[in-house]
């Protein structure tokens, strides 16, 4: 009988959930090694045989200031609520920077997996959570740049600098909603992937990174800045500069208004991919 017990093997079978299921925290966090593992690989093979390597963290927001200071300041006359245009527009490129790129990344992440998620099991949800999380090391090099200009400007920080991770979790969140959202899509839908360029370009120019806060409210209204809120980088720019510089008071109507719509984007993103995980296989 000892013989006949010893010689049972057991088997764990996985099968796809139906219906709509939320995330599963506990297989997250079991996975966690793998997390972080890929996460590892992503930064390394970021940068690998780059010459300039992590400065590109920096020339990228970098470049885009110069290039704004240049069209939108000196030939279009755009105010800047009395901040020195290249501080004013350098401060919102380095959280949309990071957004567009972990946005731009998850949205192609299971496309550019697919070799390994079709061959072993593991949670998918972790696919596009990855270049969310690599991209806060361009996140913190670029943002050091600002205290830079800050120091060449003769700014002070804020009070409302204590504000900051608040800001991030809710840029963090935003991308990681509309990256699981958007890479279930891209992976079934390969318009998706070409769409991305003109999706970032819309979002980048309707978001307050070139242009202040006040020329919206002039022209239209705080109604129209209530509904504008719920686009959660518009809270996030602004109170980066409102954190950071201290011109502008706090919009806390915005960034909670933008805190909603992040939270809402994270929790409909993660139903929606785990709905459609049962397919990934299939059509990659």
């Amino acid at each position: 009988m000892n013989n006949h017990l010893k010689s049972k093997k057991h088997y764990t079978t996985i099968k796809p959930k139906s219906g709509w299921v939320s995330i599963d925290w506990k297989e997250l966090i079991d996975y966690k090694d793998l997390l972080y593992f890929l996460v590892k690989r992503e930064i390394k093979v970021l940068y690998k045989q780059t010459i300039l390597g992590f400065s590109w963290a920096i020339i990228r927001p970098l470049f885009s200031m110069f290039v704004f200071t240049f069209i939108f300041s000196n030939l279009a006359n755009f105010p800047s609520d009395n901040i020195p245009y290249p501080l004013f527009s350098y401060v919102a490129l380095v959280p949309w920077t990071y957004f567009s790129s972990s946005l731009t990344k998850s949205t192609q992440s299971l496309i550019s997996s697919k070799g390994m998620f079709t061959k072993v099991y593991f949670p998918r949800l972790i696919i596009p959570i990855v270049p969310v999380l690599s991209c806060l090391v361009d996140f913190v090099i670029s943002f050091s740049l600002v205290l830079i200009f800050m120091v060449y400007y003769k700014i002070n920080l804020s009070l409302n600098v204590v504000f900051i991770p608040f800001l991030i979790a809710i840029m963090i969140i935003s991308a990681s909603g509309v990256g699981m959202w958007l890479s279930a899509l891209s992976i079934q839908y390969r318009d998706v992937k070409h769409g991305m360029g003109f999706l970032i370009q819309l979002l980048m120019y309707s978001a307050p990174v070139v242009w202040p806060l006040s020329l919206l409210k002039e022209k239209y209204g705080d109604l129209i800045i209530f509904l504008y809120g719920f686009y959660p980088m518009a809270g996030v720019i602004e109170g980066f500069r409102s954190c950071l510089i201290g011109q502008t008071p706090m919009p806390w109507r915005l960034i909670i208004c933008g805190a909603f719509s992040a939270l809402t984007f994270f929790i409909f993103g993660s139903y929606y991919f785990k709905r459609k995980e049962k397919y990934f296989a299939d059509v990659a």
